[in-house]
Formats: structure tokens, C-alpha cells, sequence
């Protein structure tokens, strides 16, 4: 079996993220997972919740983020919700980080997936959505959906 370069295989998306947070900028980061993590994974058992990134002394962790226990893992089972290293550049981390306190931005968990063989995470750099503008964003989806259907039943 050969490995083909820049092959993607999505495990499991966020899609709250995009109805709660107006997303700017996205960065791929890596995780530090034990073995029955990555064998829950590959199951697709992952809820995203309320995930986000925690930063700690220079370094990011993703909490929130639920990956269900495996149940061949006998005595070797994981926490499903401890907080996961994430795997980034100090100069990455430094970014987040400093937009994170100076813009009131959140860096939250869009996707998962499998690259190269790596499972790998999606962040994206979030502004929180008011109350109103999720509204608008639905009416907009609303006259859109009606559009399209009209063209489809005059077509």
C-alpha cells in the first residue's frame, strides 16, 4: 500500500464553528494523542462541544474537544475530555497568541482529519457572531434557498 502525498480524509467537522464565530485565519496544527485516541478517531468518534485553544506557558492545548474511549483498549484507556498539546511553531503559537488578547478573538477546533498517514487539526481564528447577525445570516440562507428554488421550478 503506497501513501499518496496530500491526501486528505476528513474525520469530523465542526459546523457550529461557522454559525457561531465569524472565522478570519486558519492555521493546520498536530496533536499529541495516545493510541486509543487515535483508534477512536479512526472510528470518527469526536464531538466537538464547546471546544477551543488554551494557551499555558508558551504552549496551545485544545479543550472541550470529547474523543470517545475506545472499547478494545482494555487497562490503556484515555480521558476523552483531557486537554490535548497541540503541536505548532513557537512563532505560530506567538501569533495566536497575541491576537487572541489584543483583538478578542478565540481559536477554535474547525476540523480533523487524516494527512499523510498525521492525524491533524484545523484552527481557525474566530470572532465571536452576535445574536443578530446569526439572524442575518439565516435570513440571507432563507432568500437564497427561495431563490434557487424558484429558478429551479421556472427552469
Amino acid at each position: 500500500m503506497t501513501k499518496q502525498s496530500g491526501k486528505i480524509k476528513i474525520i469530523g467537522q465542526n459546523r457550529k464553528a461557522r454559525h457561531l464565530y465569524e472565522l478570519v485565519e486558519f492555521v493546520e496544527a498536530g496533536m499529541v494523542l495516545t493510541g486509543s485516541e487515535v483508534k477512536s478517531l479512526r472510528e470518527g468518534r469526536i464531538s466537538f462541544m464547546d471546544g477551543y485553544v488554551q494557551f499555558e506557558h508558551g504552549e496551545a492545548f485544545l479543550v472541550g474537544v470529547h474523543i470517545a474511549e475506545y472499547e478494545n483498549a482494555g487497562y490503556a484507556q484515555h480521558r476523552p475530555d483531557r486537554p490535548r498539546k497541540l503541536l505548532l511553531h513557537k512563532r505560530e503559537i506567538e501569533g495566536l497568541m497575541k491576537k487572541v488578547e489584543q483583538k478578542g478573538l478565540t481559536v477554535v477546533p474547525t476540523k480533523i482529519y487524516f494527512k499523510n498517514g498525521r492525524i491533524k487539526l484545523e484552527l481557525a481564528l474566530g470572532r465571536g457572531k452576535k445574536l443578530h447577525d446569526r439572524r442575518q445570516d439565516l435570513k440571507e440562507r432563507a432568500v437564497k434557498r427561495d431563490t434557487a428554488r424558484e429558478l429551479a421550478s421556472r427552469g
